[in-house]
């Protein structure tokens, strides 16, 4: 299984790759179409750049970027006609593959009083994915594991998730935000695509190094226009991707976050932090690896009719832990922690890796600006000083 190397290049960016041009990414999302798929990629919307069904490449956001900090987002044109070179927006593809509602059944009642109640069928999507990023890719692994990897499987996810073609696109232009490479997740695509797509701006043109990594993925590829990828385009490619890695925005601190987590749960640090959290779960709703779900019974006013939703939740919700005797998680404090411990920590006790994959959605879509590589950053800092004084005390 090809891999993502340390400097931010993937071990299979030397196998058999071909050179499209601006015509062969139009011909991409025609011959998609024409297969019977739903096409999803990013487009401008509303102030942002979202995730959405296209009818054409023309939809794609040609030279737009964005600005990201930290509880800020914005768009912006720029110099050129980049299609890709944007960071991961409000929207991950969990919202398509993991809608945030999904009724599971209705029940009504039948002129002779009898109750007929009827399970949802979900209902077949054959999914295009265009202009994942590789920290998405990671993430739509990891909801793998989570929704369809063990014994009880979600059955609507599983029917989104089936033979979904995934097409994804190298980070050449990372985010303020970003630190994929932190977590291993970027900015080269490692496994589980279709199709990967290296964007190239530069004075021999605008073109996309686009290599395979399935058979579909093969056979749709020659069915575009396309040519040789030249050593240029490649060497070029290669290099774009390397400098991404050198160009995070942010990082984690170089330690076991698992052993960090576990070990500073009474750390001041979450003080500080929850002083400042609002408890608004807009982190977990941006974040493209978090699952939860909770159920809603709905009723009409003639009490003939009923339906069971699912429907996401979150851990910063107070009734999300309650049991009969009040909510297990009182405090925000608490709730935080769980967030952040969980999704560094014990995500790999559950699912055997981390649940963070590093877009850094959570720190910009938070409107109080929480930064959870920061905070990973002060509770490290604060260990370390924990340890400094007990190792001068012990000498003393």
């Amino acid at each position: 299984m090809p891999d993502s190397g340390n400097d931010g290049t993937s071990v299979d960016a030397q196998s058999e790759s071909v050179t499209l041009g601006r015509e062969g990414l139009h011909a991409l999302v025609s011959v998609l179409k024409r297969h019977g798929r739903t096409v999803v990629g990013p487009t401008v919307r509303d102030g942002a750049i979202v995730l959405a069904e296209l009818d054409s490449a023309h939809e794609l956001p040609d030279g737009w970027g964005v600005e990201l900090e930290a509880g800020q987002y914005r768009i912006r044109r720029r110099d050129d006609a980049a299609v890709f070179a944007h960071s991961a927006g409000p929207q991950s593809w969990k919202s398509f593959l993991h809608p945030e509602r999904v009724r599971q059944w209705t029940a009504d009642r039948t002129p002779g009083g009898d109750l007929a109640v009827r399970e949802e069928t979900p209902r077949s999507v054959s999914y295009a994915f265009l202009g994942v990023r590789p920290c998405d890719l990671r993430a739509i692994r990891i909801l793998d594991r989570v929704m369809i990897g063990g014994r009880y499987q979600d059955p609507s996810y599983r029917s989104r998730r089936t033979g979904a073609f995934l097409i994804a696109v190298e980070c050449t232009e990372p985010g303020a935000t970003c630190f994929c490479v932190s977590m291993g997740a970027g900015p080269a695509v490692d496994a589980g695509y279709d199709l990967a797509l290296t964007e190239v701006l530069d004075a021999e043109g605008h073109r996309f190094l686009c290599r395979s990594g399935s058979e579909e993925g093969a056979a749709v590829l020659a069915e575009l226009p396309h040519r040789t990828a030249d050593d240029a385009t490649r060497t070029a490619a290669a290099g774009a991707v390397h400098q991404a890695a050198e160009r995070m925005g942010r990082s984690m601190p170089p330690v076991d976050l698992r052993t960090l987590m576990r070990d500073n749960l009474e750390a001041e640090r979450w003080d500080d932090v929850t002083s400042r959290c609002l408890s608004c779960g807009n982190c977990t709703m941006v974040c493209p690896t978090c699952f939860c779900t909770t159920t809603e019974d709905i009723t009409d006013l003639t009490g003939d009719h009923a339906e069971r939703w699912s429907r996401w939740d979150s851990c910063y919700d107070l009734d999300f832990s309650a049991l009969h005797t009040g909510p297990v998680r009182a405090t925000p404090r608490s709730r935080y922690r769980q967030w952040l411990t969980h999704k560094l920590g014990t995500w790999h006790d559950q699912f055997d890796s981390s649940g963070c994959v590093g877009c850094g959605r959570c720190i910009v879509w938070c409107p109080t600006g929480i930064d959870l590589t920061e905070e990973a950053h002060a509770l490290h800092d604060e260990a370390t000083r924990t340890r400094g004084r007990g190792d001068d005390s012990g000498q003393r």
